[in-house]
Parts: C-alpha cells; structure tokens; sequence
C-alpha cells in the first residue's frame, strides 16, 4: 500500500488515480473543509483515508503493509502571510514524515517547488548540494518553506544522516491539468481562463512591467499534471533512483501561447486582454521559468513530456469541456 499525503489536493489527487489505475492499494491523507474538494477522490476505491493528526500513528500501525510515502500535502499558496502556518505545516510536518519512513525503512517522495528559485537569477538547475540551495533567494514565505526542507534532506546526507532506503523531492514548475478547481485563486491560468474562452469572450492576462517582456511573452514551463504522476510512477519503480529533481517540460513557453493552445482547443479565435500585475504581487513576480531537465533524464527518466498544446487540448476535451471535469 502506497500513502499519499495531500492525496485529494491537486497533484496528490491525480498521483492517487494514477497509481490506482496500475493496481496499487493507496491510502490518502488529507483535510477536505466544507467544498467540494472531496469529488478529487470520490472515483477512487481508497484503502484509507487519514486525517493529517492520526497520520504518524497510522504509519507506525501499518508500516508492514506500506510500500512508499508520497508526500504532496502542503499550503501551497505563494500569498498566505502566516508564516508560523506556513513552517508547521510545510517544514516541521515534513520533518516528521521523513523521520517516520527513517523509522520505518520506507522510500519517501516529497513535493519541493520551483517557487524555491525565485525570481531565477541563480537559475533553475536542482543542484542539491547545499552551496547551491543556499544561493536560492525564494521571493515568498511558501517558497522558503519548501527550500528550507530541501537543504534539512541535503544536511541528513552531508552528516551521514539515515536516511530513507529512496528519497527524491520534486521541484513541480507550473503544473495544470484536472482536480485543481478547489484552488480557487491559485487554480492554473488555463483553468482560470476556460470559462470566459469557452464562452467566446476575451481572457485576461497579467501586463508585463518589465520592459524585457512585452504583454503576454511572460514565459513559464508549463507542465501537464499527468507527466508529474508519470514521474512520481517512475520512481516508485526505481528504488535506486534518489536526489532533488525539477519536474518541468524543460521548454518555456508565454501566457499568449497558453491561451492560444485554450482557445485552439475549443476551435475559437483567440481574444486576449490584458490588465496590471496586482501591486500586492508585482514585486514578486517571476517572468521567467524553465526546468533544467538534465539531472532526471541522467537519472534514467526517458518519457517525452506533453506538450502545451497537446496538454491543454487533453484538459479541456477530457475535463473542462465535460459534464464531469474531474479526474
């Protein structure tokens, strides 16, 4: 049996069809409020479900069973200002899981995040030595959590630490793709565009205010979610496969193109606005990422990522355009 924390979250929901659908057992932990983010999993036959306090008793409990601990729980808002929440649950809760498959001999797969290099200065290769982690300048609290985990992994293995038998942490790019619409705000821009394109109306896109980015030529590396569960697959089945990777296409690509790709797939002309950067963000915004993808392919990954335009065609002919958008 796998657990997934998050595991009805965006990503983690995904992660949990995904391996599923290949036969395995998987047992998610996670917190589902009052909306509607229960209907991530409500397809899946579950072995379990844990709330995120029960979820170091459990594992002890069923560490004999347990083959894997995919970590994708998280606050994953890059604008929630509660740091002392922020480092509870992104830092200290990971701590714990880590500590526990030390415990229990188990592989750990944890989500990192590209939001740890910044406004990519220093560039974006996963260089997990801890000289490169320290030359990261995260532009928000989200992002120092997750780079203050990675270099807590990369100091247990510069002190001859135990770690778990597999440990890898992913550094997610922009991902989009099905189950993402409880994320409100921070939903992916093709799912915050959708309605209005498919409705034959403009779509907004953020002004550029840096004058080495015209209006919409701000370039993010886009990836489909189905390509991260590939991944996350991939490791599972390759028990000695371990370190700190980017999980990007490794191809930057603008806002315009993205809404090209939208409006392409629902056979609309394009129709694009744009409006300013709220001043709350601009100072922190990123206008360009790309994944180095070297160190996974070295690793031994070899599956081609989707592109933008075939990814997006998939979200919305598969979901969005759909009587049922989940996965």
């Amino acid at each position: 049996m796998i657990l997934i924390t998050g595991g009805a979250g965006f990503i983690g929901s995904n992660v949990a069809a995904h391996l599923a659908n290949q036969g395995e057992a998987v047992a998610i932990c996670d917190r589902f409020g009052n909306g509607g983010k229960w209907r991530n999993v409500s397809k899946l036959n579950l072995a379990d479900i844990i709330e995120p306090e029960e979820t170091l008793g459990w594992i002890e409990q069923h560490k004999k069973v347990l083959t894997a601990i995919v970590h994708m729980g998280a606050i994953s808002s890059t604008t929630e200002t509660d740091v002392d929440l922020i480092l509870r649950e992104n830092y200290r809760a990971s701590r714990n899981l880590w500590e526990a498959s030390v415990a229990a001999n188990l592989p750990f797969i944890y989500a990192s995040s590209a939001a740890t290099y910044g406004d990519g200065a220093v560039g974006f290769d996963d260089d997990n030595a801890l000289e490169a982690l320290a030359r990261s300048k995260p532009l928000n609290p989200y992002g120092w959590s997750k780079l203050l985990f990675d270099q807590f992994v990369a100091n247990q293995c510069r002190q001859k630490q135990r770690t778990p038998p597999q440990f890898a942490g992913l550094r997610f790019f922009n991902v989009y793709g099905p189950n993402e619409y409880h994320k409100g705000s921070m939903k992916s821009v093709a799912a915050h565009m959708y309605p209005q394109a498919s409705a034959g109306a403009p779509v907004t896109l953020f002004r550029s205010h840096n004058p080495a980015y015209p209006d919409g030529r701000q370039k993010r590396d886009f990836i489909y979610v189905r390509d991260c569960c590939e991944v996350i697959s991939w490791l599972i089945r390759s028990p000695k496969v371990s370190g700190l990777f980017n999980v990007g296409t490794g191809q930057a690509r603008t806002f315009l193109d993205l809404a090209n790709a939208l409006f392409a797939a629902l056979n609309r002309k394009a129709k694009v606005n744009f409006i300013d950067t709220p001043e709350d963000i601009r100072d922190k915004y990123q206008y360009f990422t790309q994944a180095n993808m070297s160190r996974l392919r070295a690793a031994g990954y070899s599956k081609p990522f989707t592109s933008l335009e075939d990814g997006v065609a998939a979200y919305v002919h598969d979901h969005l355009a759909t009587p049922d958008p989940y996965r």
